[in-house]
Parts: C-alpha cells; sequence; structure tokens
C-alpha cells in the first residue's frame, strides 16, 4: 500500500470517527463526505507523493482555507482517539512524524 493510500484510509476515517462520535451521526453527513472526497483529491493530487511530509509540516497548504480549517479540527479531535480504534495507523503516523 502505497503512503497516498494509508494517508486517504487515515483522513477516512479520521473523518468516520469525528461525524460518528463527536456529532453522534450514524451516517456521515453529507457535507463531511464532500471534505472527505475533497482531502482524497488533494492527496491524489499531492506534488510529493511517496515523499509527502505530514500536511501541517508541509511547504505548500493546498488546501483552500475554509476546507483546511475544517479538516484541522477534525484531526484535532480525532488525532489523540486514533491509537484507541486503530493503534497500528496512529504508531505508524507517530513514527512517520
Amino acid at each position: 500500500m502505497s503512503k497516498i493510500d494509508r494517508e486517504k484510509r487515515i483522513v477516512s476515517k479520521m473523518i468516520a470517527l469525528y461525524c460518528r462520535h463527536k456529532l453522534g451521526a450514524k451516517e456521515m453527513p453529507e457535507e463531511y463526505k464532500m471534505l472527505e472526497e475533497y482531502a482524497h483529491k488533494r492527496l491524489n493530487g499531492c506534488k510529493f507523493q511517496e515523499q509527502k511530509p505530514a500536511c501541517k509540516r508541509c511547504t505548500i497548504h493546498c488546501y483552500k482555507p475554509d476546507m483546511r480549517e475544517k479538516i484541522r479540527e477534525i484531526m484535532r479531535w480525532a488525532g489523540p482517539r486514533m491509537i484507541i480504534y486503530d493503534p497500528i495507523a496512529a504508531i505508524r503516523h507517530l513514527i512517520n512524524k
């Protein structure tokens, strides 16, 4: 699995976790489905590909400001909880940081 595929999987899990536990939604609201699609599109177009740094450390911020703020809020909330819901992905993320 490529680094971009792992990143897409992790961002999808974080959005789903946020929707399910923070928002209490049984299904992902349309707004968050659009955010997930947007994040995947940005990852597919990342010029760094396999050498991609963490988004927060990237020199090129490819997200629109409003989308960037939404994903940042989700990552701040879901990131620490990933150790419970997907410990392998969380540990891998910490190592690659």
